[in-house]
C-alpha cells in the first residue's frame, strides 16, 4: 500500500461523539478513477474533505506520493476540487473563471491565454468565453468548473456529486465526458456519488462505503458480481438484487426455501459454512429465468411462481414474481409478456446466484482476486 500515489492510512474522523469515518484505509495508483459510493451520511464526503485538507482526521494518515500530507493546509497540496454547486464567480467571465487559479499563483498572461485555450477547446467551451455564468446551462457550468480545476493541473482530482445538480439527460451527457475526459487527461481522481451508475460507469476502482466504513473495493465488475456483503449486493445494481432468506442442503451449494419453494444451486464453491445453516440467497433479474408453467422443471432446478406485474422498460422487459412471501423480478424479452396472475416456473442461473450468511450479512463465496 505505502507505494501507491494515493493512500489512506486508518484515517478516521469524529465529530464529538460521532465516528463518521472509522479506520479506512485504501491504495489508489496513479491514473485510478475511484469513485466512494455509498448512501447519504454514510462518510464518502467527510473523507473526500480530509483528502482535499478542508477536514482534519481525527487519527490517521493521508500520503500522496509517499508523502504524509495531514500537516499540510489545503493550499498547499495541490489537489483540485470540484463542487457540486458550481461555485463560480458571478461577475467573471467563463475565461476569467477559468484563468483565476493561474493568475493567483503569479503564471505569465501569456501561459495563462495558452492554457485557458486549451483546456477550453478540450471541453468545448470556446464558444462560452465571454459569456457569465448566469447565462450558461448546467451543463455548461459544470465544464466550466471541471475546466478551472483541469487547467491547474493538480496532482488529483477531487468531486463531489459533481453531477447531481443536473436533470437527468445532461447527467448522462457529462458522464459520457467526464470518462472520456479521464482517459485521454489519465489524471488521478476521488469522486464521491451516491448514483450506482455513474460509479459503474465511470470508475477504475469503486469503494463502497457504510456507516463510516469501506465494505468494499474493486473494479466495477467484481463488486457488481462478486458483492462481500448483502449491503453491497443490494445497493449496487437497478434493479436491485432480490433476497429470499433459507438454509443450504447436501452437497452444501444447494438452497432451499421451504416457505416459498425457491431452490436454487450455486456455481461457486462456499468460502465457509454459514453459522446454523441459515443463509440468505440473492439473484439479480437477468439471472433469473422464467417460462409457462409446464407440470414441473426437472428436481432441484426450477420453482414455482405467479406473475404479479409485467414492466415494460423498452430493451426488454421485468418480470415481478411472487414465490409464497418471496418477490423477485426476472429479464425478459421485450416481445415475452405474462398475464398478471399467470402460473409460471422460475430458475436461478447457477453462475449468477449468491449466497450469504444471515447472521453477519457477508459473502460465503470466495472473494474476487484483490484487483491491481
Amino acid at each position: 500500500m505505502s507505494g501507491a500515489y494515493l493512500v489512506l492510512d486508518r484515517l478516521e474522523k469524529r465529530f464529538a461523539d460521532v465516528a463518521a469515518v472509522k479506520d479506512v484505509s485504501i491504495a489508489i495508483e496513479r491514473g485510478w478513477f475511484v469513485s466512494l459510493l455509498g448512501p447519504s451520511g454514510c462518510g464518502k464526503t467527510t473523507t473526500l474533505r480530509m483528502i482535499a485538507g478542508l477536514e482534519s482526521p481525527t487519527s490517521g494518515r493521508i500520503f500522496l506520493e509517499g508523502r504524509d500530507v495531514v500537516p499540510l493546509a489545503a493550499a498547499d497540496r495541490d489537489m483540485a476540487f470540484v463542487f457540486q454547486f458550481f461555485a463560480l464567480y458571478p461577475h467573471l467571465t467563463v475565461f476569467d473563471n477559468v484563468a483565476f487559479p493561474l493568475r493567483a499563483a503569479g503564471h505569465p498572461r501569456a501561459e495563462v491565454e495558452r492554457r485557458v485555450r486549451e483546456v477550453s477547446e478540450r471541453l468545448r467551451l470556446e464558444a462560452l468565453l465571454k459569456r457569465r455564468p448566469r447565462q450558461l446551462s448546467g451543463g455548461d457550468l459544470q465544464r466550466t468548473a471541471l475546466a478551472r480545476a483541469l487547467v491547474r493541473r493538480p496532482k488529483a482530482f477531487l468531486m463531489d456529486e459533481p453531477l447531481g445538480v443536473l436533470d437527468a439527460r445532461s447527467r448522462e451527457t457529462m458522464r459520457e465526458e467526464l470518462r472520456a475526459l479521464h482517459l485521454e487527461v489519465r489524471a488521478t481522481t476521488v469522486y464521491v456519488t451516491h448514483d450506482q451508475s455513474e460509479a459503474m460507469s465511470l470508475s477504475d476502482r469503486i469503494a463502497v462505503m457504510s456507516d463510516g466504513r469501506i465494505v468494499q473495493f474493486g473494479r466495477p465488475r467484481d463488486v457488481y458480481e462478486r458483492p462481500a456483503s448483502l449491503f453491497v449486493a443490494g445497493f449496487v445494481g437497478s434493479p436491485s438484487m432480490a433476497f429470499v432468506s433459507g438454509r443450504l442442503v447436501a452437497p452444501g451449494s444447494r438452497f432451499v426455501d421451504p416457505k416459498s419453494g425457491v431452490v436454487a444451486r450455486a456455481a461457486r464453491g462456499l468460502l465457509r459454512e454459514p453459522e446454523r445453516g441459515e443463509v440468505t440467497l440473492g439473484v439479480r433479474p437477468e439471472s433469473l429465468s422464467v417460462r409457462r408453467r409446464n407440470g414441473g422443471g426437472g428436481p432441484g432446478a426450477a420453482f414455482l411462481a405467479r406473475v404479479l406485474h409485467t414492466e415494460p422498460m423498452g430493451s426488454h422487459n421485468l418480470v415481478e414474481l411472487e414465490a409464497g412471501p418471496a418477490r423477485l423480478r426476472a429479464r425478459v424479452g421485450r416481445d415475452v409478456v405474462f398475464e398478471d396472475g399467470a402460473p409460471v416456473e422460475a430458475e436461478c442461473d447457477p453462475a449468477g446466484v449468491h449466497l450469504f450468511e444471515t447472521a453477519s450479512g457477508l459473502s460465503l463465496e470466495s472473494p474476487p482476486e484483490s484487483p491491481t
